[in-house]
């Protein structure tokens, strides 16, 4: 899968770091209008982290508990939260607001999650069908927020995003959705940092 632009960089959250990860730098682009690819990758010290096992692709609630990556997507105040685990399980919800969840649409469809990993690096691509979270979505410049969750060999977790709002960390907070991704009827686009 090639990406269009170069990638950029997640930050670690201040209260919880660790040097066990070098960098996460993540990329986004539309394959179409309905079609969205992210890819994340992790480089590190890898033997000093809990990575999941490899798993059956199926939906999985609390991936956000351990290592995992995370997408959300908004348009006006509704959003989606994409989980995507190195083990290949993937999680959505749907919020109405700021933390408020709603329900998903009957034809939210899985994403297809592809993981390679080698010494000191994890590659995670997803592939979701935006229109299936939303029929809106497809047509509508997005807000993306990109972020992971990194547990450690001993359990603590790290907490990476493009933007941390102050305080403890928190991927909801609207300021965090710090893309833009804008409506394309080609194939290849990704938003500009705010």
């Amino acid at each position: 899968m090639a990406f269009s632009t170069d990638p950029v960089t997640l930050t670690c959250h201040r209260l919880t770091r660790t040097d066990a990860v070098r960098a996460i730098d993540a990329s986004l682009r539309r394959q179409s209008p309905d079609v969205l690819v992210v890819r994340f990758s992790l480089h590190g010290n890898l033997d000093r982290l809990r990575i999941p096992e490899p798993r059956p692709s199926r939906r999985r609630d609390h991936l956000w508990k351990h290592t995992c990556f995370e997408m959300f997507v908004r348009l006006d105040d509704a959003y989606h939260e994409l989980n995507f685990s190195p083990s290949g399980e993937w999680a959505v919800y749907a919020f109405r607001g700021y933390r408020e969840r709603a329900a998903l649409p009957d034809n939210a469809a899985a994403p297809e999650v592809t993981v390679r990993c080698s010494v000191n690096r994890i590659d995670l691509d997803a592939v979701v069908r935006a229109a299936c979270l939303s029929t809106e979505y497809a047509h509508a410049a997005l807000r993306v927020a990109l972020a992971a969750v990194v547990e450690d060999a001993r359990g603590s977790l790290s907490y990476w995003a493009l933007w941390h709002p102050p305080g403890k960390p928190d991927f909801h907070h609207p300021a965090g959705f710090a893309l833009e991704l804008a409506p394309v009827a080609g194939v290849d686009s990704i938003g500009d940092p705010r």
